[in-house]
Formats: structure tokens, sequence, C-alpha cells
């Protein structure tokens, strides 16, 4: 393990088989562990983390293997390898830990939860790719953000390319962007165009949830669904939330919907997320 300065924090990096897992901590308390959407890096979580450590968490927000300090070059991305590496994060910091996952980290949540119950507490999945995925033609001609958003995702995965992953950014946060939205479109498309980083997201983007759809009826602990009610990646994000629960043993899940928001709520509405969150948190832990 090696720990690098980051302002008033510590980022530490955990060497797992093929490479290391960049993370920070802060607060105190019982452990949840943040994982990120592909694409993204850890600071997706930038405005819920000291929402979550004033309410009494130790939060730990880790960077998705090939993604922002994490390093490249690993075997595979799958949702069942970040499953592995979030296991490896909660063995290293002491757990159990509640997993919070957004988009392909929702899917990874659920099978750590599946893998290892005794490290795994609950889930919380934002706006969670945890299913096999249907094509919708319908949805795509009667939806217009969810066309938009679609076209402009598979065109990023397919061409490697920032650019559509921006535009993809443009429709997936409809409407209130977050205050520091310009500036973190800059430091996102920067990290995206170093070697190797958009061939990832394509891995990852391409990588079916058929690993995290068989993980669901095996799940024996407590899960939430957030999920924004214009998120474009689905023609009908209630439906989805829906079925991620009912597919769940009867009585593990519950959904909860963010009016307004799309893909990204935590970064749109934080505070509408965290009180969704928090209630969830304080059940299923001991703070």
């Amino acid at each position: 393990m090696k720990i690098i300065r980051e302002g008033r924090t510590m980022v530490e990096t955990l060497k797992i088989d093929g490479g290391e897992i960049a993370y920070r901590v802060a607060g105190e308390g019982p452990l949840v562990v943040l994982s990120p959407g592909m694409g993204d890096s850890r600071e997706a979580y930038r405005f819920l983390i000291p929402r979550l450590t004033a309410a009494g968490y130790r939060v730990a927000a880790a960077d998705l293997r090939g993604h922002g300090e994490s390093t490249l070059g690993w075997s595979s991305y799958t949702r069942s390898d970040t499953a592995g590496d979030l296991i490896a994060l909660i063995e290293h910091l002491g757990g159990p830990a509640v997993i919070v996952g957004h988009s392909f980290s929702g899917g990874a949540a659920t099978i750590a939860a599946a893998r290892r119950p005794d490290l795994v507490g609950a889930v919380v999945e934002i706006g969670p790719f945890t299913r096999p995925q249907q094509f919708d033609l319908g949805g795509l001609l009667r939806v217009r953000r969810h066309r938009a958003g679609m076209l402009r995702l598979l065109g990023a995965a397919m061409f490697k390319s920032p650019g559509l992953w921006k535009r993809y950014l443009d429709v997936a946060v409809p409407g209130v962007k977050p205050a520091d939205w310009t500036d973190y479109l800059a430091s996102l498309e920067t990290d995206l165009r170093r070697p190797g980083r958009m061939a990832v997201v394509s891995s990852m983007g391409f990588a079916a949830p058929n690993d995290a759809g068989e993980a669901l009826p095996e799940l024996r602990r407590p899960a939430l669904v957030v999920m924004g009610d214009l998120d474009p990646d689905w023609a009908d994000p209630e439906a989805e939330a829906r079925a991620i629960v009912a597919a769940l043993p009867e009585g593990q899940g519950s959904y909860v919907m963010i009016e307004g928001a799309g893909h990204y709520p935590h970064a749109q509405f934080p505070e509408e997320v965290a009180a969704a969150m928090l209630p969830f948190l304080k059940e299923h832990t001991r703070a």
C-alpha cells in the first residue's frame, strides 16, 4: 500500500492481483464504501461524502480499476472484478460495510453482497445496471431523452470518444447542474484523454450485467435502489427500479425516485439522495 497526499486528506492505494485501487477515507463510524460508475472517479461523490461523514459514518470512496488514480493494465473489467476489488477493500479497512454503487458499480455491489454477506451489511444502488438489458425499440422511438442518451453512450463506447462521453453527460445530467459542473467536466475529460482510459470505459460499457442479474435472487442483504426519474439510460426508470426490487428475494429491496434527476442524482441532488439514504443506513448499521 502507498499513500498520496490530496489536499488535507490522504489518498491510499490497495494492491490487488493485477494492479492498485486508489481510495480516500473520511470520517468516523460504521463503514460505507462508495464506488462510482464507469467513466467517473471517486469525486463523483464529492457532495455526498460530507453529508455522510456529518451523519457519523466512516466513508471510503474508491476509484474503479483503470479510472482516476487506480492503475491500468488489468486483465478484465467486469462487475465481478469490481465486486472482488470492493471485497478486498472492505477486508483491508476492517468491515463490515454498506456498499453504495452507481451505475456499473450498482451491479458490482450486488455481486459483492451476494458473495460475502459477512462483509457487506447492505447495498445502495444508484441508477444501477444490475439486470441484463433488453433492446427497447419502442422506448427509443417514444422517449427522446432515452434515444439521445443511448446513441451518445453507445457512440462513446464504440469509438472510445471522450467528446461523445461529454455529450452523453449533457443528457445524463438534465436541468440542474452541479455548481462546479464546468470545472468538473474539464477535469474528467483530461483524465479520460489519458492513454488507455477510454478503452477501459468501452470495455465496461460492453460488459453485460449478466453476472449481477444472476446475483440478485441470491442477495440476502437489504438493498435500496435510488433512481432519477429523468434517467436517460432507461425509457422508464421507475419500471427498471421496480424490476430490480422484484428480482430480489421478497422483502429485501426497496426503491426511491429522485424527481428531476438524471443518471447522476448524487451529483445533481445530493441533499435528496442523502435524505433517502440516511434512514436506510441507520437501520442497517450501528450508527
